[in-house]
């Protein structure tokens, strides 16, 4: 790979979580009201790699074209927060976008971890150091989910069901980055993309324990994304994008509306 392609992979692994159609849904207005809901998370939540962002969120980039959206416009919540913020960790869900709840809200979605687990330096590691380092970052990434994240995710679940114990809380997942069948130029080896991918396939297993035993709903993506990976002929997923590097590895509006949305709207 070219020296600049280099840097462009790095450079948007370094925004890495930093985390449109609604066609068949019924017209809100013709919809009793759901009840009010908030959306807390990063960048996957806040739609990142969707376009149509609102100059208002800032570095949050949240998107017209986000999940979140699409659920409040499809089903007309009697409020919406939508929290979400690219680069958000397990301590900013904490320390901050939990002020949107409160005893009224009915509903609340997130997605979080990724940035906890490192995944924007695993990503600019495998990118630049080859495939050795490559390994070995994920496998340090992948210890960390096992034995640091549980405790995080828990916090954050704790935090939620004591600030807004009567909502209904949707847990999202990541999907798995790459189709590992055939030929890919996606600069990474083969065995470096299944190596990321069974990073991505460990952290939707300690999500969904945790987020389940909290008696929480956990939409699972990789299915969803199934056929739409990386390197597959459809793919919903970013790679590398120049010149906006930050949506690099994010879903596109696609992955938003077919993936993310489409899991939520069967959750609620």
């Amino acid at each position: 790979m070219k020296p600049q392609r280099w840097t462009a992979v790095a450079a948007a692994a370094a925004a890495f979580f930093g985390l449109t159609l609604t066609a068949g849904a019924a017209p809100a207005s013709a919809q009793e009201a759901a009840p009010a809901y908030v959306a807390l998370g990063d960048s996957y939540s806040s739609g990142v790699g969707a376009g149509d962002y609102d100059p208002d969120s800032g570095d949050c980039k949240r998107s017209a074209n986000a999940y979140p959206q699409l659920w409040s416009a499809a089903n007309a919540p009697s409020s919406f927060d939508f929290v979400a913020c690219s680069g958000a960790t397990t301590d900013d869900v904490l320390s901050g976008q939990l002020d949107a709840l409160s005893d009224a809200t009915g509903v609340v979605s997130i997605s979080i971890g990724g940035n906890d687990v490192g995944f924007a330096d695993t990503m600019t590691t495998c990118a630049l150091n080859g495939e050795a380092a490559c390994l070995e970052r994920v496998a340090e990434a992948r210890a960390y989910v096992t034995d640091t994240l549980p405790a995080r995710l828990d916090g954050v679940y704790d935090a939620i069901k004591a600030k807004a114990p009567s909502a209904k809380v949707v847990v999202l997942g990541y999907p798995r980055f790459y189709q590992l069948e055939g030929s890919c130029n996606a600069g990474l080896s083969e065995a470096s993309r299944a190596a990321i991918n069974s990073a991505a396939d460990d952290l939707s297993t300690v999500t969904q324990d945790r987020a389940t035993s909290h008696g929480f709903s956990y939409g699972d993506l990789r299915p969803a994304f199934t056929g739409h990976e990386i390197c597959s002929s459809d793919w919903w997923l970013h790679s590398v994008s120049v010149p906006d590097v930050g949506q690099s590895y994010h879903p596109t509006e696609e992955g938003q509306s077919g993936g993310y949305y489409t899991v939520m709207e069967g959750l609620v």
